[in-house]
């Protein structure tokens, strides 16, 4: 029923097969709770409320404005506009973990888009979410003897003799989420990575609560700490949620993605029953915990729209925006731009093609809730195609 939760159990096994189990859970309590409105008030008098709602107007002053510059789809494009002509006759392979993962194939979509514009061949080979799918693919990818491969959505560390035999063989790697930070890498050897910083992903998300809350919300996080990437993005969550007082840690929920199916609606069940009205805002590593928790937020009682209002920091899959548009216990997500950042990958290997470095940019945080979604299942800001059209027809 939901595609990317075979990818997410796949990413998992990958990352724990790399780098092993990082494990943790932390609890606290708050003292907020939801008024009709939606917005969290503390559960003492109304003085002590304002107090709470006022103990970081700096705070909420700036995550006020981040999350309006966020929620904008209106913003001109601010990637590059200069760079080399289309180089002539090339051809990828796009090396996939799994195409059942929207991000993935959204990237790949984008990637042969861009490819047919600026006149290039373009071939996917699916991983199919398994690590001797994956090495098989890759494999077979640089046997195909391309003239760049793109490493779609997995970790080349788990790949590292066909990383190293691409190398020995001169064709450039371009990753899109293949390591944790945007931009060239030296090990594993990559021309550039794409994807959104994850700071400035855990940042919006809690700025969304800060601000939609106004400084006064009662937060349960829900993450994955055997993902060390996802762990790091939970703690990052945490500290820019103690910016403000009035914005209290409930718990911290440690569910691992594989076990998210089963565990999450009995976490959910319990985490009511023990907070209640205080529980005022969810924010999750990944969209797919809000799937899990629909039925038990439904069998509570609680309306589609929320409280709890939750927020999804990353990721941005489909039925992300089903839940969104439909206020089916989903406020938000922080997604990626997928087409436009397949648009960028093959400019990024005109460049790598050229001998031009790479590009740098880095797409911004876009926060997408049912008023600005514009009733869509992605987000594609505008722009970059003829931006990007205009740089490779000089």
């Amino acid at each position: 029923m939901y595609p990317y939760r075979k990818t997410a159990v796949a990413a998992v096994a990958l990352w724990a097969a790399a780098l092993g189990l990082l494990v943790g859970c932390e609890r606290g309590s708050a003292p907020s709770t939801a008024t009709a409105s939606g917005r969290a008030t503390a559960t003492a008098p109304a003085a002590t409320a304002t107090a709470t709602a006022d103990g970081c107007p700096e705070a909420l002053r700036k995550a006020r404005a981040a999350v309006q510059a966020a929620e904008r789809t209106d913003t001109a494009w601010r990637g590059p506009r200069s760079g080399p002509a289309a180089v002539p006759d090339k051809t990828l392979v796009y090396v996939a973990q799994t195409m059942t993962n929207p991000g993935v194939a959204g990237v790949a979509k984008g990637v042969k888009e861009a490819a047919a514009t600026i006149g290039w061949n373009v071939r996917v080979i699916d991983g199919e979410g398994t690590p001797a799918g994956i090495q098989a693919a890759f494999s077979q990818a640089v046997t195909l003897r391309p003239s760049g491969i793109v490493i779609g959505g997995f970790d080349p560390r788990l790949t590292s003799q066909q990383v190293a035999r691409a190398e020995e063989a001169g064709i450039p790697l371009i990753g899109w989420h293949a390591v944790s930070s945007p931009g060239p890498s030296a090990s594993p050897k990559l021309f550039t990575n794409i994807t959104t910083r994850v700071e400035d992903v855990a940042r919006i998300s809690a700025d969304w609560v800060i601000a939609r809350s106004d400084g006064g919300a009662g937060v349960v996080v829900f993450t994955d700490d055997s993902i060390p990437f996802a762990r790091f993005k939970a703690q990052l969550i945490k500290g820019q949620l103690a910016r403000c007082p009035g914005v209290r840690l409930l718990t911290y929920e440690n569910i691992p993605i594989p076990d998210a199916s089963q565990r999450t609606p009995q976490e959910v069940s319990s985490l009511l029953s023990r907070f209640g009205r205080r529980w005022t805002h969810s924010i999750a590593i990944n969209d797919l915990y809000f799937a899990d928790a629909a039925p038990a937020f439904r069998a509570a009682g609680k309306p589609g729209d929320g409280p709890p209002f939750n927020i999804g920091a990353g990721d941005g899959d489909p039925s992300a925006f089903q839940r969104i548009n439909g206020g089916q216990f989903q406020a938000a997500t922080v997604p990626e731009p997928l087409t436009q950042q397949g648009w960028q990958i093959v400019d990024e290997f005109n460049r790598a093609f050229a001998g031009s470095p790479p590009s740098g940019y880095v797409a911004p945080v876009h926060v997408v809730t049912a008023d600005n979604s514009r009733g869509g299942t992605s987000w594609d800001p505008e722009g970059y195609r003829e931006a990007y059209e205009q740089i490779w027809r000089r």
